[in-house]
């Protein structure tokens, strides 16, 4: 009788939202979404990783969930301080090519860069399983970013033409903004790599050797250059919370092993 009773709880006719990678389900007990939702790992790497070897890891990760042979899988890390290129950079806008190193990427986007003080989180998702809705996964990944940025009473906002969040800087004029976290996604085999950048405490002075993500009108900010002690537990913690509110929930897992790779090579 109970199981019977919650199908019936659970099934329509109550309203579904699409979020990108599955069905929430409003009004739900937290167990009744767990039931209805796909395992999604969540993992934390304490010490910065080699762009190499991140990239080898979600490869893998992403064939595995391809093949059934893994849950999805949030990576959240650092790197040490570089340039990644999208498949739209453009040479001219790689201002001073021997600052840092320069890693090619499949995912879309321009020039970005990543860092200490920078949140990665690598979104390693099964598409096929969840409608296979590329812009709708974009549009939720920027929500689940704005989301997060509340918990610290900020407002970040999205603009047509400019994949990313933004957040206004009327201090510094009008209508100046700049950019916070940037997003970039690959899809193969109908799983995601790549994923999001959130800005919380880096050397925002080593963005000068790019011109970021192609646009030059605008700049970068971070947490502590809007004047917030924010760290990147504290981000942690953010993070997760609105990654739940936005999509569903996840279950903690150990950082993928890379055995003596773990920390950044040089």
């Amino acid at each position: 009788m109970a199981s019977r009773q919650l199908r019936a709880r659970i099934q329509p006719p109550q309203p579904l939202r699409r979020y990108g990678i599955g069905l929430k389900i409003e009004n739900a007990t937290p167990d009744e979404q767990r039931m209805t939702s796909p395992i999604v790992e969540w993992a934390i790497s304490e010490r910065p990783i080699a762009y190499p070897d991140a990239l080898a890891v979600m490869q893998e990760r992403a064939g595995a969930i391809a093949d059934g042979r893994a849950h999805e899988l949030i990576w959240l890390l650092e790197h040490p301080p570089l340039y990644t290129a999208g498949t739209s950079a453009k040479r001219s806008d790689l201002i001073e090519p021997d600052l840092l190193p320069v890693f090619e990427t499949g995912r879309g986007g321009q020039y970005t860069y990543h860092g200490p003080g920078q949140r990665i989180a690598y979104v390693m998702l099964n598409l096929k399983q969840r409608g296979g809705d590329v812009r709708g996964l974009v549009s939720s990944l920027e929500r689940w970013i704005a989301v997060a940025l509340e918990a610290f009473n900020v407002k970040g906002e999205t603009r047509p033409g400019r994949v990313g969040i933004w957040v206004r800087r009327p201090e510094m004029g009008e209508g100046a903004e700049d950019k916070i976290a940037a997003l970039g996604l690959r899809v193969t085999r109908g799983v995601t790599t790549h994923g999001i950048s959130l800005n919380v405490d880096p050397d925002l002075s080593h963005y000068r050797g790019i011109v970021a993500c192609g646009i030059q009108e605008h700049g970068v900010t971070s947490l502590t250059d809007l004047g917030l002690p924010v760290t990147l537990a504290d981000a942690d913690v953010a993070l997760r919370r609105a990654f739940e509110q936005v999509f569903g929930p996840v279950q903690p897992a150990a950082s993928p092993r890379l055995g003596s790779l773990d920390t950044a090579r040089g």
